[in-house]
Order: structure tokens, then C-alpha cells, then sequence
């Protein structure tokens, strides 16, 4: 009986390719904050999208625990490079979760993309917008 003939070399394993994970990395955008006064800038650098939701959820959450006298918070969007309808959602969240208190929200700078998503979907009235100058 002949055997099989291989084009690999003896003691050569089959390579599988990697299976690629969910979301790549990066995805995540960048939340970071700061607490003037009565006022919290967030900022918010990559691509606003539902990866977005955990980051910005967990800060908004921890500066209402724990800032009593908080009655603005600015989101500076200057920094998004993408933003899709999950992204949007996150916005929403977020302006859910201040209005019990009354704590205002600006978009500060948000960029042509998330602009036009605001229109296109009808949420730009939704939200006080601050431009920034260039």
C-alpha cells in the first residue's frame, strides 16, 4: 500500500489561521475627565460607538455618586473620528442619566460626522451643542 504523498517536510504542523476576535483592538475610545467647580469636561477620543457605552456609563455614574453640586457636563467630542447609531445611544444614555438632577449637557465640538448624525436622525435638538473655533 503506497502512502500519501505531502509537499510539507516531516514534523511539519498544520498552520490554523487565528480566529479574529470580536472587536479589534482600539475599539475602545478614550474617556477621560475632569472637575471644575460645579462643571465636568469629559472627553472622548476614538470611535463613538457601543463600545463607547461602558466607559462613559462608569464615569457619568461616578461623578453622580459622588459630586453633589454637579450641574454641567460637557462632552467634548472634538476627538471622535467615528460615530455610528450605538454611538448616538450612548449620548442619549448619557443624557438620561443627568436630567433626574438636572445637570445640563453640552456637546462641545463635536465633529462634521457626529453633526450630521444629529440631524439625519433628529436628535440634534435633543442636545445643546458649543461649538468650538479652530
Amino acid at each position: 500500500m503506497e502512502q500519501p504523498t505531502s509537499s510539507r517536510p516531516p514534523g511539519a504542523q498544520d498552520q490554523h489561521p487565528a480566529t479574529p476576535s470580536p472587536e479589534p483592538a482600539g475599539s475602545t475610545p478614550d474617556v477621560g475627565s475632569s472637575l471644575e467647580g460645579g462643571t465636568a469636561r469629559l472627553t472622548v477620543a476614538g470611535e463613538l460607538t457601543d463600545a463607547a457605552r461602558r466607559p462613559l456609563v462608569r464615569v457619568v455614574t461616578d461623578l453622580l455618586l459622588a459630586e453633589h453640586e454637579l450641574h454641567r457636563v460637557e462632552l467634548d467630542l472634538r476627538r471622535v473620528s467615528f460615530a455610528n447609531s450605538a454611538g448616538l445611544a450612548v449620548l442619549v444614555q448619557v443624557q438620561k442619566l443627568v436630567a433626574p438632577r438636572a445637570i445640563g449637557l453640552v456637546l462641545v465640538g463635536p465633529p462634521p460626522a457626529v453633526v450630521r448624525s444629529l440631524q439625519l436622525t433628529g436628535l440634534w435638538h435633543r442636545f445643546t451643542v458649543h461649538d468650538v473655533a479652530p
